[in-house]
């Protein structure tokens, strides 16, 4: 519990939450973690130099964020046995290690595809600044994560304390409120920030 109360923390100094409460807190299902199962549909395309119609764009932000929060989703079940001082077994482990890989690929993915093709009007402008946004918040979090094991297993250092903080300048309720907006603006409709 330990691990989700510093995530808690570090989301308050975030400021990811706005004040109509997107990152709502979720209780533990009793679902068995034996029966979580990986999304395996993440963003893929193999598109280089072509010109992205204004639909190809919408649909290709909704499956990169969508399978962003589906990824989250199956990845918060591990988090909470972690989080609960039990340990997971070698298949589990696997299990949460193949999630971290899959959002990292997801990233790299998306990142990709928005830098090597043509997309519409201020698609270009936006895709970057929500693949930055998404690949910046994913990389802190795995780090608090690896942080906050070290934590609890009693390496308190002044270093691992301070670098709670260390969020990255982009990981910020304004800059998700700027891609809220963008998103509904564009009817994207998306489940990745109501988690």
């Amino acid at each position: 519990m330990r691990k989700f109360y510093y995530g808690l923390f570090s989301i308050f100094i975030l400021g990811a939450c706005d004040q109509e409460g997107h990152l709502e807190s979720r209780e533990v299902e009793t679902t068995q973690i034996e029966n979580i199962e990986i999304p395996g549909n993440i963003f893929e395309s193999e598109k280089v130099n072509n010109s992205i119609t204004e639909e190809e764009i919408k649909l290709s932000i909704k499956n990169y964020l969508d399978s962003s929060g589906d990824l989250y989703d199956a990845r918060y079940y591990f988090e909470e046995i972690l989080d609960s001082g039990k340990e997971l077994n070698k298949s589990d482990s696997e299990k949460l290690k193949e999630i971290d890989i899959l959002l990292k690929e997801n990233d790299e993915n998306f990142s990709t595809y928005i830098l090597n093709n043509t997309l519409p009007g201020d698609y270009q402008y936006e895709s970057e600044r929500i693949s930055n946004y998404i690949t910046a918040l994913n990389q802190y979090l795995n780090e608090l994560d690896n942080m906050i094991d070290n934590l609890t297993e009693g390496d308190l250092s002044k270093e691992n304390l301070k670098s709670l903080g260390n969020i990255p300048d982009i990981v910020n309720g304004k800059e998700q409120k700027k891609i809220e907006k963008f998103l509904e603006d564009k009817e994207i409709y998306t489940n990745v920030f109501k988690q």
